[in-house]
């Protein structure tokens, strides 16, 4: 059946005939921002027991880029967001840059792709924007100054880079940075035969819309949903492809219909918050090894307006990393946990069949959650008292009398105990911030429940969904 879609984002065009050249193997993002991972060399081992070819790093870590020498793995390595607008003006900064974090491991760990920042136009700093493809051209001179010419310089863009993207046809970049941002990137990346590199996550506009995008369209899973797009009479199949095109046919607007697309990030969350619906190991896997497989065919599948590209892509990402601010999916999207155990079986080589994989636990969260909720101290931060203490500070510091039922003749006071007045303090915070797009984090010591931690006459403030 065609069902009508109307996705937040979404993107679309041709091929071009050197992206040929680019292989289809899958790549893994690996993340740092966790205190409980494994070392480098570890790291290493267990990206290749997951088959990945290429790694993409937020950063150039000496530790990560040693233990990458030799092992035959493709390398993308990052400039840090912050310094991009000084590089943007100093070609002597540009130069050092590259001196220091790719000359000494440079060949020897295979650098393929150096990535100017992460997401920079979706930051509200409008002066970084516009200093992005200066920064990009100094370190392409920098890349040539010392003798590198087989390292592709780009910068991940987020979907939010398009002010509109439904039906595809119809993408157009945000007429705040098209002119002045985007055709002027574009025209580097074709002069120097890079790609537009994309982070693509079908999750956000489903789950932010799951009413009108049906969650096996987001997961490749449909078999009889489908959307044709009114202007071109492309037909799409998956929620993914229509996003890339979206893209390209913004792309074409601005005079560039062939320049290549990199999937830079993409992947689904293994689990979440109990208000974050559809995020489970079961959808997890289920989308990363649809992606794979799509990917990594034989010849190149592409999208509908560039049928038989290739989409080179990392799949975000190698670990599950709970010191990630934000919901809880956000620290949900590892491959494997902290341990280097899998939280489910997957190949990034594409070559293990969908049948092959043993069964996966089916999921429980799919439709939206209906009751309360509480945010309390979580188990594993109860030890970490000076933490508490801070966080408790700052909680009672948010919203209006958040916390007057814990002072001293307050209704929660007794028993004076740490660990409840926390529990408290978020819990009052996160009910009345939560609108505001507050969540219950709070530096990784809190965490969601269904269980009500009131007591006698204390009563916690709760969200009801």
């Amino acid at each position: 059946m065609e069902v009508a879609l109307v996705p937040l984002f979404l993107l679309c065009f041709l091929v071009s005939s050197s992206s040929a050249k680019i292989s289809a193997k899958v790549g893994v993002n690996y993340g740092q921002l966790g205190n409980n991972l494994p070392s480098p060399s570890r790291s290493v081992e267990l990206i290749k027991s997951l088959n990945a070819k290429r790694v993409k790093i937020y950063g150039a870590d000496p530790g990560i880029l040693t233990a990458l020498k030799n092992t035959g793995l493709q390398v993308s390595i990052m400039v840090p967001n912050e310094i991009i607008t000084n590089i943007s003006t100093n070609q002597t900064l540009a130069d050092q840059w590259v001196h220091t974090n790719v000359v000494p491991y440079y060949p020897d760990t295979l650098i393929r792709y150096l990535l100017v920042g992460n997401e920079i136009l979706s930051w509200p700093d409008k002066k970084t924007w516009f200093a992005l493809v200066p920064a990009m051209r100094k370190i392409q001179i920098a890349l040539k100054t010392h003798g590198i010419h087989k390292v592709k310089v780009g910068t991940p863009s987020a979907m939010d880079v398009l002010e509109s993207s439904f039906p595809p046809s119809n993408g157009t970049f945000r007429s705040d940075i098209s002119a002045k941002v985007m055709k002027p990137m574009l025209q580097f990346l074709n002069r120097t035969k890079s790609f537009f590199f994309l982070d693509v996550y079908t999750y956000f506009p489903w789950i932010a819309q799951p009413n009108n995008i049906n969650l096996d369209y987001a997961l490749f899973e449909s078999k009889n949903i489908t959307y044709t797009d009114p202007n071109t009479g492309l037909t799409y199949t998956n929620l993914f492809d229509q996003m890339i095109d979206a893209v390209i046919f913004a792309m074409k607007r601005l005079g560039y219909p062939d320049t290549r697309i990199w999937i830079a990030e993409t992947g689904w969350p293994n689990g979440g918050d109990i208000d974050q619906i559809g995020a489970n190991i079961y959808n997890a896997a289920t989308y990363n090894r649809n992606i794979v497989k799509k990917l990594s065919a034989k010849p190149p599948v592409g999208t509908p307006a560039r049928p038989g590209s290739v989409l080179p892509a990392f799949i975000f990402a190698l670990y599950n990393e709970n010191s990630k601010p934000g919901p809880g999916t956000e620290r949900h999207f590892g491959l494997l946990y902290p341990n280097g155990k899998p939280v489910y079986e997957i190949d990034l080589s594409g070559e293990t069949s969908l049948s092959e994989y043993k069964p996966l636990p089916l999921p429980e969260n799919n439709s939206p959650y209906e009751g309360k909720i509480w945010c309390v101290v979580a188990r594993g931060a109860m030890a970490n008292k000076t933490a508490l203490a801070s966080a408790l500070s700052y909680a009672c510091s948010q919203g209006n009398k958040t916390c007057d039922p814990i002072k001293p003749g307050g209704l929660c006071h007794h028993p004076d105990s740490l660990i409840r007045h926390v529990s408290y303090a978020f819990s009052s915070s996160w009910a009345q911030l939560r609108k505001t797009g507050a969540t219950c984090f709070f530096n990784g010591l809190a965490t969601q429940t269904t269980k009500d931690p009131s007591y006698g006459y204390c009563k916690f403030p709760s969200v009801t969904l």
